[in-house]
């Protein structure tokens, strides 16, 4: 699991992304923490210290399910909002969180079907 992403998919969205004009940030560390539930701000502190540059709840059991069965694996995370180490905004609401969600996912629905039509 030293590199649970391929690298021919990873570059097929990024490249799709491009063409599409999403922003999309190229490499970076993900932790993954068991939820649905946020932080608290000593984790997110910690999680920062340690690198992670996003946390997710899902990602982990997916990449290493995927290893397993010799299935290719790519992400693309939608960040939704900052973590509660960012103190100079009110903690985020699970609504603000949806409404960041739904602007992205038409993005996210394009970015996917371009990208499968170039796989091979």
């Amino acid at each position: 699991m030293a590199n649970p992403f391929d690298k021919t998919i990873s570059l097929a969205i990024l490249k799709e992304a491009e063409k599409l004009g999403i922003k999309c940030h190229r490499g970076g560390t993900i932790i993954t923490i068991e939820g649905p539930r946020f932080s608290t701000r000593a984790e997110s502190n910690m999680f920062r210290a340690w690198g992670a540059d996003l946390i997710n709840m899902s990602i982990a059991p997916e990449a290493s399910l995927a290893n397993e069965a010799g299935i290719a694996y790519a992400v693309i995370a939608m960040s939704t909002d900052y973590d509660c180490w960012k103190e100079d905004e009110d903690p985020v609401t699970w609504e603000e969180i949806l409404k960041v969600f739904q602007r992205n996912a038409d993005n996210v629905k394009q970015l996917l079907i371009d990208t499968v039509g170039t796989l091979n």
